[in-house]
């Protein structure tokens, strides 16, 4: 798949996007475009169901919505708020870890580069990527499972890990694409290009698609 094709594809599902949900990250944002919340939200996004990470981001947020408020909460407090996405304990440790850091470190106020986000503890280059495009809207790609496998099905990388993927994608995928493609693809496959048995039958861009590694569509 050529990039004037990739383009198609994206200008295709960005007119679909708005019968989709929305991730839970993306609508965290949208309530309020804060890069502390967003960060904590992906962190909570971990290995866990977007209902999940909505509700527990509701949760916590309405407790505490910065870092100075979040490190008067102990790390049980946190525990027993996000319950129950996964790793919680280990979750709520990490929080507190990164908002002590942020204060130190940066006056509370979130890291607007990748480079320096990914020095806070717990904190890698796929979270580090959602922070910088949904919350500073700076260039980026965050690639999760759904974008490495989406990417992957329609034949415009051939990779085997994320961190391949990023990369791939880094050199092959026009930069005005993205900020948005993460949200983009995660919506994509929650909701249509899902993981096993994908509905081909009513997908927008099954024309385009290589349906690399696809053995049984509806």
């Amino acid at each position: 798949m050529s990039p004037r094709e990739i383009g198609a594809v994206i200008r295709t599902l960005e007119r679909q996007a708005p019968s989709w949900r929305r991730t839970a990250v993306a609508e965290v944002a949208a309530e309020q475009p804060d890069p502390f919340r967003i960060l904590v939200a992906c962190l909570l996004s971990l290995r866990t169901q977007d209902a999940t990470t909505r509700e527990a981001s509701a949760r916590l947020f309405r407790a505490a919505d910065t870092p100075k408020a979040m490190l008067r909460l102990p790390a049980t407090r946190i525990a027993r708020l996000i319950f129950p996405v996964g790793f919680y304990r280990t979750k709520a440790r990490a929080i507190r870890a990164i908002c002590r850091d942020l204060l130190t470190r940066f006056d509370g106020r979130v890291p607007d580069d990748l480079d320096t986000l990914v020095t806070l503890k717990g904190v890698g280059r796929k979270t580090a990527n959602l922070v910088v495009t949904i919350g500073f809207a700076k260039p980026g790609i965050c690639v999760d499972i759904h974008v490495h496998r989406i990417s992957n099905r329609l034949g415009f990388v051939r990779t085997k890990m994320p961190d391949q993927t990023e990369l791939a994608l880094r050199a092959k995928l026009p930069r005005r694409y993205w900020i948005g493609y993460n949200d983009l693809l995660v919506a994509f496959g929650q909701n249509v290009c899902r993981p096993v048995s994908p509905h081909c039958s009513r997908c927008p861009v099954v024309h385009w698609c290589r349906r690399v590694g696809v053995s049984h569509a509806r």
